[in-house]
């Protein structure tokens, strides 16, 4: 624990001069010096003592609340009786791929990993190698993690849409150019590329939700169409669920939508903020992972004990629904508040919820791809985030970007985020 001799601002200093940008991945950056100090239930405290409502959740593994004590009891156990052996597998290992493949529609077969990110890789390469085709489908707007195959197209300005846009230097062109964008939600246009291009295509990879622009849906036709695709076309379908896994359905929104993609990539959620990811899928591809399969998969840290008993942990607490539909009221009662109280204010606003994510963006119309989110006031959506921190409601002081409800969230809690709101909000026409 952090001691309050210390302030924000003398910490990122240290930081910046050994760590560049004083942060271990870049999208943690803030406007202001932040170092976190402590996080407990629904609430985060700063180096310098504030308190802050959390509703960014670590960018949403959080869905217990910070520090929850059943899961916290869960990997201090297992640290008492096993770390890291590195040989053969532990029980909760084979206790945790069951769960999964309980649960989960798609996973007949399971492999742990570290991250959402590593996940990807290995579906993408699982793709490939089970096809002999090189090329994938990704769609505008949806992230997928750090890697050169997919870090591309997501907060793209309007001139860069509809080629690609790349998000980092480095990248290599031969793995860029295996890589197709095309719009979400647009069935017309994936189903003519693959009339045309079929037999190059391994594989179609979308986050089902694409929650990085904050809450799109689906319409039900295009995942269903994708699904009907890929089985005429000889390519894998691949659902990432790093973010909609655990967190909207035990099954990931697969269970929920009704469509079995062929491989499924799971992190976030799944451990309640602990590192772990899964890749699931059918038998017939993940078996080659396996001895004599071809296709390479390792990872010293794979199925580590921690992230495996904070994983067991979290999945029995979620198992009987209650978190959910707690969770999923509560995100409700803040998405309605929210529009009930723009209304009144005569303030362009819808609030997009599933589940236990709301997203309010700042303009009317329709919310259905990435072009649509061009209509956003990003001025006074990051205005509204920053001054909402700034009175203590901790919502990312980015645009367009998803808050979350934990089980540690409170009717109070939601009420005090609404009065503060409302409160913000009106001086949102002098900030203009």
């Amino acid at each position: 624990m952090l001691t309050q001799t210390v302030s924000n601002a003398e910490l990122v200093e240290r930081a910046r001069r050994v760590i560049p940008g004083g942060v271990n991945s870049v999208n943690r950056i803030l406007p202001w010096p932040f170092v976190a100090a402590e996080a407990h239930g629904a609430y985060i405290r700063d180096a310098d003592g504030k308190e802050y409502l959390d509703y960014h959740a670590a960018f949403g593994p959080i869905i217990l609340g910070h520090n929850h004590p059943q899961v916290n009891a869960a990997v201090q156990a297992i640290m008492q009786k096993v770390d890291l052996v590195g040989v053969g597998v532990t029980e909760p290992e084979i206790q945790l791929a069951e769960a999964l493949n309980h649960y989960i529609p798609s996973a007949e077969r399971v492999l742990l990993t570290n991250s959402g990110s590593e996940a990807t890789y290995a579906a993408l390469r699982l793709a490939r190698g089970v096809t002999g085709r090189n090329k994938i489908v990704k769609f505008q707007g949806t992230y997928h993690g750090w890697h050169d195959a997919v870090l591309m197209n997501v907060i793209s300005p309007p001139d860069r849409i509809g080629q690609r846009d790349l998000l980092s230097l480095g990248m290599s062109p031969g793995v860029v150019e295996d890589t197709i964008v095309l719009p979400f939600n647009d069935v017309e246009a994936i189903s003519d590329l693959l009339q045309q291009r079929g037999d190059e295509i391994a594989a179609i990879l979308v986050e089902v939700i694409p929650h990085n622009i904050g809450c799109v849906l689906p319409r039900p036709e295009f995942l269903q169409a994708l699904r009907q695709l890929c089985s005429d076309h000889g390519a894998l379908l691949i659902f990432d669920e790093v973010i909609t896994g655990f967190r909207h359905d035990l099954g990931g929104y697969q269970r929920l939508a009704g469509v079995t993609p062929d491989l499924s990539t799971f992190a976030k959620a799944m451990a309640n903020g602990y590192p772990i990811a899964a890749l699931a899928g059918r038998a017939q591809y993940m078996d080659r992972f396996g001895p004599g399969g071809g296709i390479f998969f390792a990872g010293t840290y794979n199925g580590h004990p921690v992230g495996v008993a904070a994983a067991l942990a979290t999945i029995e607490i979620l198992a009987d629904g209650s978190v959910h539909r707690h969770c999923f009221d509560l995100a409700e009662r803040a998405a309605t508040g929210l529009q009930t109280i723009a209304d009144e204010l005569g303030i362009p606003m819808q609030v997009v919820r599933f589940g236990s994510v709301f997203v309010p963006y700042f303009f009317t119309g329709p919310v259905e791809s990435y072009t649509d989110l061009l209509h956003n006031d990003t001025q006074a959506d990051v205005w509204f985030r920053r001054t909402m921190c700034e009175h203590g409601i901790f919502m990312l002081p980015t645009a367009i970007k998803r808050n979350h409800v934990s089980a540690a969230h409170t009717t109070q809690d939601i009420d005090r985020t609404l009065e503060t709101a409302r409160q913000v909000l009106r001086a949102l026409p002098a900030h203009r």
